[in-house]
């Protein structure tokens, strides 16, 4: 059994001129394509990311270094990050 077509009105605004041209260059045979290319293409970045910062939650997790409270690492960014003092006209 065919899943029902849903119709889905975008307005694509400047992106619009991208996908007619794409169409016109032949890569792709109409606006579905593209669209549909253009959110596997994020839906594939999304995955990555996600791998990215599960791999870096879990280099966190296994770290055997004591933890830092967030209340002292921000103490310390605020320290460092701070603005120099202004000089004052004697």
């Amino acid at each position: 059994m065919e899943s029902a077509q849903n119709t889905l009105v975008v307005d694509l605004g400047p992106l619009r001129r991208s996908v007619e041209d794409r169409i016109k260059a032949g890569s792709y045979a109409s606006a579905d394509e593209v669209i549909q290319a253009g959110l596997l293409a994020l839906e594939r970045e999304e995955a990555s990311t996600n791998e990215w910062l599960t791999k870096l939650a879990e280099e966190s997790s296994a770290d055997p270094r004591p933890s830092v409270p967030a209340s002292q690492v921000f103490r310390e960014l605020r320290a460092k990050y701070a603005p120099a003092p202004r000089k004052t006209a004697s």
